[in-house]
C-alpha cells in the first residue's frame, strides 16, 4: 500500500482513527454505537422482556444474521460498572422475564451462568441457554468427546 497506493493507505488509516474516536460502547447493553445507545436498543419493536448474554460485541453480529431473536442484548466484556449491579438494573427497569446465555460452552461460562443465576434468584426470571453438540455437516468421528457427550445428553424426541 506504502509504494504502490498512497491514497488507500492514507483512507484506509483515516477510517480506522475515525472509528477508534467516534465508536463507543452502548450505554445499555454495550454493543458498538457511534451514538449513546445503538440501533439494538432504540427499536423499539425489540421485545424488550428478553435478554441474550454475550461475551463480546462480535457474537451480537453472529447471532443478528440468524434473524431468530427478537430480543435485547447485554455484552459483559463491554461493561465499566460491576456486572451484577448492571444486570439488576436493567432487570428492574426493563421488567426482564427471560434470559439467553449466548456464551461459548465451557467450563468457565457454565460457572459464570451458575453464578448469575445464583445472584438473581429473587427475580422470576426463566434462563436459557444456548443448546451444543454436534455441529450440523460433521461426522461423528470428527466430533470431541465432550460435544458428543452433550449432544446425547441434550437428546430430542423425534
Amino acid at each position: 500500500m506504502v509504494h504502490k497506493n498512497k491514497f488507500d493507505g492514507l483512507k484506509l488509516s483515516q477510517s480506522i482513527e475515525d472509528a477508534v474516536v467516534h465508536i463507543n460502547a452502548c450505554q445499555r447493553c454495550g454493543f458498538i454505537t457511534e451514538d449513546q445507545f445503538c440501533q439494538i436498543c432504540l427499536d423499539e419493536f425489540r421485545d424488550g422482556q428478553k435478554l441474550c448474554i454475550v461475551q463480546d460485541s462480535k457474537d451480537i453480529f453472529t447471532i443478528e444474521q440468524c434473524h431468530i431473536f427478537d430480543g435485547r442484548y447485554f455484552v459483559v466484556d463491554c461493561i465499566e460498572k460491576p456486572l451484577i449491579n448492571r444486570l439488576i438494573s436493567l432487570i428492574e427497569k426493563e421488567n426482564i422475564v427471560e434470559i439467553l446465555f449466548a456464551v461459548s460452552p465451557s467450563i468457565a461460562n457454565d460457572s459464570f451462568i451458575l453464578f448469575i443465576e445464583d445472584k438473581l434468584e429473587k427475580f422470576d426470571i426463566k434462563f436459557n441457554k444456548i443448546a451444543q453438540g454436534v455441529p450440523t455437516g460433521v461426522s461423528l468421528e470428527n466430533v470431541d468427546m465432550l460435544s458428543l457427550a452433550k449432544a446425547i445428553d441434550g437428546k430430542t424426541k423425534v
